[in-house]
């Protein structure tokens, strides 16, 4: 996105608190994926580490660190060097957050700050987030951290408690359909309003959902939900729109249409429907974060989605569910 919109109470809060007389050491930037929180800490780490009458480079810059995942392997690693699509490792380790501490005993390059950057910082294995509090805790002179966060309550609880909360909020319908409008003039009437229903307020979902052609997948979903599918058909439908083959971020974005899909339908169903979409909605929620965990068989996780899609039907339509 060129143009990040939602972000004017969060720029009015860090700016406040950059001209006030000592900045925070560190910053949770939460919300839910999509938002453009990644894109806002850049901007913000320049603006905090940019020293007056010192030329700040328009690239990488010295005294931003951003940790994030690596590629998979040295294999995954090649294909990146290639410019191919690539793997990513499921973790940020601690070997990279004790990378980035020797890093600390060094000045910054360009002034006297120096920003770190962990994105998303919910996915630091266990060591890592225990590695980090020591430096959030004890912070080097001039050293500024920004978490973000999708799901900040799996971070720890005194990782959270040493962090000043900066929260982004969702994006209207209107603001919505004027970014896609913007960004991908091409997408026809139907798929920009596919895109924000199941966007659900996150920019970055839409444009995933149109990007990525999820409209096929909307479609069966929304037939599963609303008919169930007794004879399995549609489930297999959905098997063959996602691929024999799906990359993982296919399949998070077919675990969030999915959730959004419940989310949709919980606004307009009767009330004794209400418990089993609640029941759905928490499973599927589960299950995605236990996707971004283990390795699970596409096919057996695709066939998940669309059982529990599935057990949200009307009860006369859960057979076989």
């Amino acid at each position: 996105m060129n143009q990040m919109i939602g972000h004017d109470e969060p720029w009015r809060e860090w700016r406040d608190a950059m001209a006030g007389p000592r900045m925070h050491h560190a910053w949770l930037l939460t919300g839910k994926s999509g938002l453009g929180k990644m894109h806002f800490a850049l901007a913000a780490a320049r603006e905090l580490v940019a020293a007056a009458g010192v030329h700040q480079p328009a690239g990488d810059h010295p005294d931003i660190h951003i940790l994030t995942h690596l590629p998979k392997d040295e294999k995954e690693e090649r294909k990146k060097a290639d410019g191919k699509p690539f793997e990513l490792k499921r973790n940020i380790s601690v070997a990279q957050i004790r990378a980035m501490q020797q890093r600390l005993n060094t000045r910054p390059t360009l002034g006297d700050r120096r920003a770190i950057i962990i994105d998303p910082a919910d996915d630091m294995e266990k060591g890592a987030s225990n590695a980090l509090l020591k430096s959030l805790e004890e912070p080097p002179q001039g050293t500024f951290f920004l978490l973000v966060a999708h799901r900040p309550a799996r971070l720890l609880p005194t990782i959270r408690s040493r962090c000043r909360t900066l929260r982004f909020p969702i994006v209207g319908d209107d603001q919505m359909a004027m970014l896609l409008s913007r960004e991908v003039p091409e997408a026809d009437r139907a798929a920009l309003d596919a895109a924000i229903a199941a966007a659900n307020g996150s920019p970055g979902a839409a444009l995933d959902f149109i990007v990525r052609d999820l409209g096929p997948l909307n479609a069966i979903m929304q037939r599963i939900a609303r008919n169930g599918d007794p004879d399995f058909t549609l489930r297999g439908q959905l098997a063959d729109a996602i691929g024999t083959r799906p990359d993982r971020a296919r399949l998070q974005a077919a675990l969030d249409l999915a959730r959004a899909v419940i989310g949709g339908m919980a606004q307009e169903c009767a009330g004794d429907q209400i418990p089993a979409m609640a029941e759905a909605h928490a499973q599927l929620v589960t299950l995605t974060g236990q996707a971004s965990t283990y390795n699970f068989d596409a096919g057996l996780l695709v066939m998940e989605i669309g059982s529990l899609l599935a057990s949200a039907a009307p009860p006369r339509e859960r057979a076989h569910a």
